[in-house]
């Protein structure tokens, strides 16, 4: 069932029958690169990680990330979402798409509509994110979402530092 529907996406919550397409995600060099290595390798570890971090997160907070697929094919494409971290102040706003799928305006489209998702749905007046300093795809979406440079942040998980984007949802 959908979260989220735009145009051209559906935005809905992962189920544990996610979990070859997630295995593919968190192993694509585009998230490997950026976001890290979560250690996942099989199909199993796929199912953990989503019972762990998703549907936790949708149980806990009522929010998390969503599998984006392509309305009419029915296919997967990436995820997009707002969730809580431990270390930052702020719910925060991530996503991720298999590198067939980026720069298309997937990204721009699931964020954007994610974006008034957090607003109508949860009243969140300030959703911030945080993004590895050589991403540029990623900083050049936040900027054109409206989203603007606050401060660097560190990141507990890989032990550096990440910039930080706010946007005041008024």
């Amino acid at each position: 069932m959908a979260v989220i529907e735009t145009e051209r996406l559906i935005l809905r919550e992962f189920t544990t029958a996610d979990a070859a397409f997630l295995l593919e995600l968190l192993n694509a060099p585009n998230w490997l690169q950026f976001i890290g290595d979560r250690g996942v390798r099989t199909k199993k570890d796929a199912v953990t990680y989503i019972l762990q971090k998703f549907i936790d997160s949708y149980k806990r907070l009522g929010f998390g990330f969503y599998l984006t697929q392509l309305k009419q094919e029915d296919v997967p494409i990436g995820m997009c979402g707002i969730i809580k971290r431990d270390y930052l102040e702020d719910v925060d706003i991530g996503f991720a798409f298999l590198p067939a799928f980026t720069g298309k305006g997937y990204a721009f489209e699931a964020a954007s509509a994610t974006l008034a998702f957090a607003k109508k749905q949860y009243n969140l007046n300030r959703i911030v994110a945080v993004t590895d300093a050589d991403n540029l795809s990623s900083i050049n979406l936040l900027k054109k979402l409206g989203m603007q440079y606050e401060k660097m942040v560190s990141w507990p998980e890989k032990n550096n530092s990440l910039l930080l984007f706010v946007k005041q949802m008024i």
